[in-house]
Order: structure tokens, then sequence, then C-alpha cells
């Protein structure tokens, strides 16, 4: 049987999603933390690891349950996303003087065997959320348009001229003489200009009604009439005696009550047609001629005169708001089906030792409800190192005097003899020859790899063998050292992030534990220490 999924099941569906930040129903209590992952994307020593080309061609992301183990190898540290981190956004329509807009429509629409299709005038789309129907001015201010000048003689609407600035609850003509009339429907504010506006996307508001735009919200009358198209001018209309003048409180017909419209009638031609009184409750309306006293534009009685042939008549179209009337539900109104995730790794002073400084990423993603690493509670942390580290000394056969003589590049391989035939392998995340700490990651594919036993193991801290990949020597893991900071050569004290117990510290992060809900593979960047990421996730439904 034919079916389908409505844009309205999408809302929803961001409306959960969003939700689920701030602990509202079944689907809250959830973390989410966006991470960045995937250094050295061209090594192929590693099996099902990078290619060389990366970066001249980005690979697309698999969605597999092998691949999402590697996502979680390749993971470097993480950054929390919080309720105000995360908005409901649709693509971004600047308002230009010499555009031609859409204007809101309610039957937009594809076809089937008993409706017409009723494409958008510019877009040339099925849905009214395919259409150029509203704008952000350069003032951050979103306007909905209400009518785009159409008439007759331009049936798709005429070139908007003047930016709209008013902030009334009720439509608006725009100024000008462009015939547009559009409705102020929010401002986005600073901070969300900031972390959500993209040349791409706007926000809609965190929350539609709080004391930000409650004045919009409380204003809007379902069903009620704002704008009404005229489709045909139709001739030999009479005002009284006269083929020129206004006539008010013609009627709209329809499902709902008290909907007037003016006309404006000249030379027996209708020339323009506006809702003296939008009404209330109306899914469907008409607005059609009928013999009946009217008022026209002195406030005295007045009869319409109607055309005789059937070709002559005016045509209209009633325009129906949506459910709740304009400015009711701001989500459905403008197609809130995207979600926009924001995250920042700025190396401020809190949040720099989780980070790796010196090395690139190529892969971003997002993951719900990782775990800590006992094992048994959701990680709720502001940030996270997904990163084992070792606090390393001079050893007896290193050859050098001081650690901070001794270089482990980035993503250079290292190794440590655990036992007997036993190695265990991993490379070079980051290495702070000041604190002597060298952060590693181990590829799920080391397994792979027969001179290492095909196993793989990880480092251990009581152990005086070498961690070898230095140069000019290789130090060895200080086993005598605990705790989760250490004193800097000026006697300060050095926060590590991490809890060190004899010289080796383990990841914030359970590997494997919680869902990886996207990912994002892009060309390698490098980090560096002045450097500031901004993370912005657009998720569709």
């Amino acid at each position: 049987m034919p079916a389908i999924i409505t844009d309205q099941y999408r809302i929803l569906n961001a409306e959960t999603f969003v939700d689920s930040f701030v602990g509202i129903g079944t689907t809250g209590k959830n973390n989410y933390y966006a991470f960045l992952a995937h250094p050295n994307p061209r090594n192929t020593d590693v099996k099902n690891y990078g290619f060389s080309g990366w970066g001249a061609a980005i690979p697309n992301p698999v969605d597999s349950f092998a691949q999402e183990n590697f996502y979680y190898d390749s993971m470097l540290f993480l950054k929390k996303v919080t309720a105000d981190d995360v908005r409901r956004v649709v693509p971004r329509i600047n308002w230009q003087s010499g555009t031609i807009y859409d204007m809101y429509r309610n039957n937009y629409s594809g076809d089937n065997s008993y409706v017409n299709k009723n494409l958008t005038p510019q877009t040339r789309s099925t849905t009214l959320y395919g259409s150029t129907y509203y704008v952000v001015t350069s003032e951050f201010r979103v306007y909905l348009c209400i009518n785009n000048g159409v008439n007759p003689d331009n049936p798709e609407g005429q070139k908007s001229t003047t930016e709209p600035v008013h902030t009334n609850t009720s439509p608006q003509p725009s100024g000008g003489t462009d015939g547009y009339i559009w409705k102020y429907l929010y401002t986005i504010s600073p901070s969300d200009i900031v972390k959500f506006v993209t040349t791409k996307y706007i926000p809609l508001p965190q929350k539609w009604g709080d004391a930000t735009n409650e004045n919009i919200k409380n204003a809007a009358v379902d069903g009620e009439v704002q704008t009404i198209v005229l489709k045909k001018e139709g001739a030999g209309v009479g005002v009284g005696t006269t083929d020129s003048g206004t006539i008010s409180g013609i009627r709209i017909s329809g499902d709902g009550t008290g909907g007037e419209a003016t006309v404006v009638i000249s030379n027996g031609k209708v020339t323009s047609v506006t809702p003296s009184a939008g009404g209330t409750g109306y899914t469907y309306g008409s607005l059609k001629f009928i013999t009946d006293t009217y008022v026209d534009g002195s406030g005295q009685p007045a009869t319409l005169g109607i055309p005789q042939s059937a070709e002559d008549v005016p045509q209209f179209e009633v325009v129906i708001p949506p459910k709740g009337g304009h400015g009711a539900d701001i989500y459905r109104e403008l197609g809130g089906f995207r979600v926009m995730m924001y995250a920042k790794f700025d190396n401020n002073v809190d949040d720099l030792p989780d980070y790796v400084v010196g090395n690139n990423f190529s892969r971003v993603g997002i993951v719900r409800n990782p775990l800590e690493f006992n094992g048994t509670t959701l990680l709720n942390s502001t940030t996270a190192t997904n990163l084992s580290a070792l606090q390393l000394k001079v050893g007896p056969t290193s050859g050098v005097s001081t650690t901070s003589s001794v270089t482990y590049p980035v993503n250079t391989l290292i190794t440590q003899t655990v036992g007997v035939g036993s190695t265990a392998v991993a490379y070079v995340a980051s290495w702070n020859p000041d604190t002597g700490v060298l952060k590693y990651y181990q590829p799920v594919g080391f397994s792979t790899l027969g001179q290492y036993s095909y196993k793989k193991l990880d480092f251990v801290g009581v152990n005086t063998n070498p961690i070898t990949g230095g140069s000019p020597g290789n130090l060895i893991v200080n086993s005598d050292f605990n705790g989760e900071s250490i004193q800097g050569d000026g006697g300060q004290n050095i926060a590590l992030s991490q809890t060190f117990s004899s010289g080796k510290a383990n990841p914030d992060v359970k590997k494997y534990s919680g869902d990886i809900i996207y990912i994002d593979n892009r060309a390698p960047v490098t980090r560096t220490a002045s450097q500031k990421e901004e993370v912005k996730i657009v998720i569709e439904f």
C-alpha cells in the first residue's frame, strides 16, 4: 500500500532528540559528547586504518559493528554537548533587495489521482519547507512572508526592495512599494549567533513561548486568515452606481467564523484584496461575490455589482495558516527537522590537559552515553580523554640525562616488552618533554600484525624495559609516579587531567561504551596550542 513518513514525523523526531539532552521523559538523562579522532589517516601499516591518499580524497564513513570499534580506537578526546549547545535549525535564507521570495501557502504539494501538483514558484518544490517563504535580515530578525506582492500581473510575486524592520505581533507591509507583507517571528540571540548561525543555517529559538518570544506565540489565532491572493481581476464589477471604489464586509466562506475582506475596485476590476477581519477556525475558505449590502470606503451602505458573465467574475485564494495560527508553533511553521550540535575545543586552562596538541585529526563524531573507565558510571565531565598515558623518566640505558632532551615524534611507533615474547605496541598521540607524559593510541589493527604475535597488548607501569621510538634515546616508565599533577621546573603544579598509578594512566572513557551516532571524515587538521576548533554538526531527521 502507498505510504509516506510525513515531515511532521521528522519534526517530532528532532524534538525528541533535542529534549533528550535535558532529561525530558523516557529519552532523557543522555550525555552526548563530540569527539575529535583519527590522527595520521595516511597510515597504511595497520589494517583498516587509513590510506595514502587521505586528504586529496575523503573516504565515506562506513556504518557497521566492525567499523564502530575502529572509530572508538581512533578517538582522541571528547567535549560534552549540553542542552545549551543544541538547537533546531532551518536553512538560512537571507533577505536581499531585488529577490523574489516565495510566500507562505498551505497548499504547495505534489500530485496524485485526486490532488493537482502545486509547486513553489521560486524553488519549484512540492513542499512548503522547500521554498523561500521566510528570511533573516541584517539585524538577525526572522520574518515570515505572508504576501510577496502576488497579483494577476505577477502571479509568482514581485522583487522585494524594502527590508522588513518591524517587531509587531501582526503582519505589516514592508514599508515600500513592493507589495510584501511580513510577519515578525523572532530575533536570533547574540549567543545563538555565535554558536549556531552559519552560511547555510540559522537556529530556531531554544524554547518557543519563553519570555523572549511569548508575545508572538500568544498573538497567534487558530485559523485566522491573514492574506488573500487576487488570482483574477474580473471585469464589470460595480460599487453602487459606479465602477470604482472600496467595498468592505465581504464574508469569507468556510468552516471558520468572523472572516471578512475588503476589495478595491477600479474601472470595474478588482485591484487589491485584504482581510479586514481574519476570523478564527478556518481550515479552508473561499471568497465569492454575492448579492448583499456591504460598506463602502466612506462607511456607508453600498451594493456590489456582480458581473453577469462567469468569465468576468474575480477569483481569489484564501490562504489558510498552519495549525494554531501563524506564530503558534515555530518548529512546525518553519520546518524544524534539522538539529545542530555545537562543541568548542579551545585549549582553555581547564580543558587543555585532556586535549592533544601537535598532532592532527581527520574525524569528528558524536557518542551518546559513554561510560567512565570503571565501566559502571555514565561519563559526565566537561571534557575527557580516550588516550592512555605514561609518565617517563631517564633509564640506565637511555643515554641522556633529562627527559626534556628526548623526543617522541607524534604518530611514531613505540613498543615495550611486557613479557617473554610479548610486546605492547602503540603510536604516539602527544609527548610533553617538560612533564615526561606520553599519550598513546592503539588501533585495533595492531592485532593483525604478525611481528607482534597478532596481539594488542597494553603498556604496563611496573616495568624497566625501555619505551622505544625515542630520539636520541629511549626512556622508561616512572613506576614511582602516582597522582594527577606534576611539579614543573618553576615549582608550579601542572595538572595532568588523568590519575597516574605506577607511572601509567588509563583513559577517562571505557572503550567501546555508548553509541556512536555520527561520524564525519575530513581532511587532516593539525592542532596547535593557540588553535580553537568549533564543531557544528547538523543532523537531519
